[in-house]
């Protein structure tokens, strides 16, 4: 999803080190696009992520991790006061993961190692050099976990089709738009039919899956800034709550009522 860029504002706290680190990010933060020689992943301690590339937008709620191949373009953009973990991957483990964006579940195991993999002994180097092997062996054991968690159906595909560009910038100014594909494409100036096409030919799935990515998406924004479920489905274009959290439930794999009390936990000094 196309967004302003500007750099991390002043006042977060940034620890790294050859192999990962921790940025403590301010609500809205967002660095500027860049790439690196290694892939990496990076995980929510708190707070929500996402991620964007020339592919599309990856959602990292506190429940999953994101995974950036080496060399693509990227930047990050938090939601919510976020606390944001980094772990760069060697190229023999690199080739074990996609050779695409992707994002995974965390088992409890795999977010107790990435916490590990960004804690505080990784600070200092003396330290980190003397637990260097049972360092590896973490990573070892991170990419096993992410081989069974399979990937999750958070990334939103950034359409390159003109028209399809057209319908997106409109959603993105308003996710609870629901106008219909026809009528979006009476707009545009292109039949249903043929924008039915584009969507499953160029984003592999179908409008109404699309935009039901993209509602989750912004309900996930406004749960990390506060607001409750309610006002989330409203919000985001459901008539009723319920709708809303069974649609919630099926892609994020818990309630929103659920998520954000985890979220507030997750947030609380």
């Amino acid at each position: 999803m196309p967004i302003g860029r500007q750099l991390p504002q002043p006042g977060g706290t940034s620890q790294l080190w050859p192999s990962g680190g921790v940025h403590l990010w301010p609500s809205g933060g967002t660095s500027s696009a860049h790439s690196h020689p290694r892939g990496h992943l990076v995980y929510a301690a708190r707070g929500v992520l996402s991620v964007h590339t020339e592919r599309g937008t990856s959602i990292v709620p506190a429940n999953r991790v994101a995974w950036t191949p080496a060399g693509f373009m990227h930047y990050h953009r938090a939601h919510g006061q976020t606390d944001m973990r980094i772990v760069f991957l060697p190229a023999s483990l690199a080739r074990l993961v996609p050779d695409h964006p992707a994002v995974f579940m965390t088992s409890d195991l795999a977010r107790e190692i990435l916490l590990t993999l960004t804690g505080p002994r990784n600070y200092d180097r003396a330290a980190r050099d003397q637990d260097r092997a049972a360092l590896v062996r973490l990573r070892r054991v991170l990419v096993d976990e992410l081989h069974e968690a399979h990937e999750q159906p958070l990334q939103l595909p950034e359409p390159r089709d003109d028209r399809l560009q057209a319908i997106a910038q409109l959603l993105y100014q308003n996710p609870a738009d629901n106008t219909s594909l026809a009528e979006l494409g009476q707009t545009i100036g292109a039949s249903a039919r043929t924008l039915s096409r584009l969507f499953r030919n160029e984003l592999g799935m179908t409008f109404y899956e699309w935009r039901t990515q993209l509602r989750i998406y912004h309900a996930l924004v406004l749960l990390a800034d506060g607001h409750d479920a309610t006002h989330a489905a409203h919000a985001c274009g459901w008539a009723n709550p319920s709708s809303f959290i069974a649609a919630f439930t099926n892609i994020i794999g818990t309630t929103p009522g659920r998520y954000r009390t985890g979220h507030q936990r997750r947030t609380t000094p």
